[in-house]
């Protein structure tokens, strides 16, 4: 597939109408028709407005993701996530460690968030996600951030434990599209996400990067805090490919939009690799997954000897090869 700048001529816009029609059989986003990436066009209709103000009331008797804590975070009162009324950041930079369509050549425009609405047990970035290490900041300056990273060349932006908070992310992607921003928006997530969030960014986010950890709510209650885990898990996924469907990459292989699933295994079949995989495929038979096989030890996993190793080479290639049986769509790091 050959990839145009939409932005940049109306020629372009009829030299891909054409190049629709006579591949229609194939299936492709109709970027021809309109601006790319969506959320301009949110922008232009004023619907972006809106949706910002949607998701600042959320904050008010917080339902941002399944905890519900219903806590006021516009008072900057703080619950589980450990999150008020702004967003805490603990590093922004062009990421290179990523998969190939999401780093690309130029890396992808990594902003961590600090905290999480989980509370994974051998959460291999406890600093960040358990301790809270970072800086808090402003629409503004979170904004600021996009802009820098779009500024030095990366791909995209990609919000990485971002599920605590949307409202803050929408805010600031408003007031960075006034200033020029026109790079993919990633969402990199736990999948411990809630419907109406994701639907407050349906055209918005272009690409979908959802960790499933496990297919199983008791192990999601042990092991990461969380009542519900699977559930919300397979109901946020299914969203998430409703709103961008399968991974779609430009001549260069680089990501434009879809979903991508990333699917850590863990010893002892804690993930539950068969079940997840099987579920994924019920959803697209083409949907493309990283089966990572990178897990080890950290936080409090030496507290759960069942996860206190990592896993065998048996293990990770158990689930590579089911995954590849399956028919997916393989993606590696």
């Amino acid at each position: 597939m050959k990839y145009y700048n939409l932005l940049e001529t109306e020629k372009s816009n009829t030299v891909l109408k054409n190049f629709f029609l006579e591949n229609k059989g194939l299936r492709f986003i109709f970027l021809g028709m309109e601006k790319y990436p969506s959320y301009l066009r949110l922008y232009e209709t004023g619907e972006l407005e809106k949706r910002v103000e949607k998701a600042i009331s959320m904050l008010e008797n917080c339902e941002v993701c399944p905890n519900n804590c219903k806590i006021n975070r516009l008072e900057d009162k703080k619950a589980f996530c450990k999150t008020g009324r702004y967003a805490k950041v603990a590093s922004y930079f062009p990421h290179k460690g990523e998969e190939f369509p999401i780093r690309g050549y130029n890396g992808s425009g990594t902003i961590f968030f600090s905290y999480c609405n989980m509370r994974c047990v051998y959460c291999q970035n406890f600093d960040v996600s358990q301790l809270g290490e970072g800086e808090e900041v402003s629409p503004e300056e979170l904004a600021n951030m996009m802009l820098t990273l779009q500024k030095i060349g990366c791909h995209n932006i990609n919000f990485v434990s971002p599920s605590h908070v949307v409202p803050q992310i929408l805010e600031a992607v408003y007031i960075a599209v006034q200033k020029g921003l026109k790079i993919p928006i990633v969402y990199n997530t736990s999948s411990f996400d809630s419907l109406k969030s994701l639907k407050l960014l349906d055209g918005v986010v272009d690409i979908y990067l959802p960790d499933f950890k496990y297919l199983n709510n008791y192990f999601g209650k042990k092991y990461s805090k969380v009542k519900g885990y699977a559930d919300a898990a397979k109901e946020a996924i299914k969203e998430m490919y409703r709103q961008v469907g399968n991974l779609i990459t430009d001549e260069r292989g680089i990501a434009i939009k879809g979903v991508l699933v990333r699917h850590l295994v863990l010893p002892n079949d804690i993930s539950t690799t068969k079940e997840v995989l099987k579920f994924l495929k019920d959803i697209s038979p083409d949907l493309a997954i990283n089966v990572m096989s990178q897990y080890f030890p950290a936080y409090k996993a030496d507290e759960y000897p069942e996860i206190n190793r990592r896993p065998t080479w048996i293990e990770y290639e158990n689930a590579l090869k089911l995954a590849q049986d399956l028919g997916l769509r393989v993606i590696s790091g």
